[in-house]
């Protein structure tokens, strides 16, 4: 079976969770806490970053990278769409989200709120919560935008691209950072995604000491 080095609140382990689970490949999970820098998984991934996706002969890093390996491996059911300009379009808000919004937004909150905790001990700074909070409105009301005029995030297909977009939501809503009133189009969006069964094992995740707001497992808020 396949091993899946991650960490339950790394948005780029759960996309790739979200597209295995898609296509009912079987994994299993092995939490990493990536900070402690251990030298057998440096073995595995000398950038000590989580996800690496590892078989008998096999062993991959890099979120993106793994992806677009499945996705050529295990075709069904596709998660890329067909045409050249409708994979441009996937990419482009792929690394919108794993570039812009993780730098801007998802690394700010869950380090401060969260794994700063956890790794240094550290107490929150308070301004950049404030920035992260002001930048998280400005990226809600783009995702909004897109789904003005389509189904879903890359257009009217469902693409890796909602799973990604929907992996850094996730996280921010396990810390209770979502502002679900914001935008009706994007609560029904993530309503879609989270009914689906392969959100199950991230609604599933814990992190010891931190209380989950009670909607986060309601699928219907």
């Amino acid at each position: 079976m396949l091993r899946l080095y991650h960490y339950p609140l790394s948005p780029f382990c759960r996309k790739l969770r979200l597209m295995l689970a898609e296509k009912r490949i079987n994994v299993e999970l092995i939490e990493e806490k990536y900070w402690e820098q251990r030298p057998d998984f440096l073995v595995l991934n000398p950038s000590g970053k989580v996800p690496v996706l590892r078989g008998d002969d096999l062993i991959l890093f890099d979120s993106q990278a793994i992806c677009e390996y499945v996705e050529a491996v295990h075709p069904n059911p596709p998660l890329f769409p067909s045409s050249a300009e409708q994979q441009y379009e996937m990419r482009r808000i792929i690394f919108w989200f794993d570039g812009k919004f993780y730098d801007e937004v998802t690394s700010k909150l869950l380090n401060e709120r969260l794994l700063g905790k956890i790794q240094r001990s550290a107490p929150p700074d308070g301004e950049i919560l404030a920035k992260a909070l002001k930048d998280i409105k400005f990226h809600l009301d783009y995702i909004d935008f897109l789904l003005l005029e389509r189904r879903w995030v890359a257009g009217d297909q469902m693409t890796l691209a909602d799973f990604a977009a929907a992996a850094h939501i996730s996280c921010l809503d396990y810390i209770n950072d979502i502002d679900w009133n914001r935008s009706e189009a994007i609560k029904n969006w993530y309503s879609a995604l989270k009914s689906r069964p392969a959100f199950r094992s991230l609604l599933a995740d814990h992190v010891t000491g931190h209380r989950v707001p009670a909607h986060y497992w309601n699928l219907d808020f």
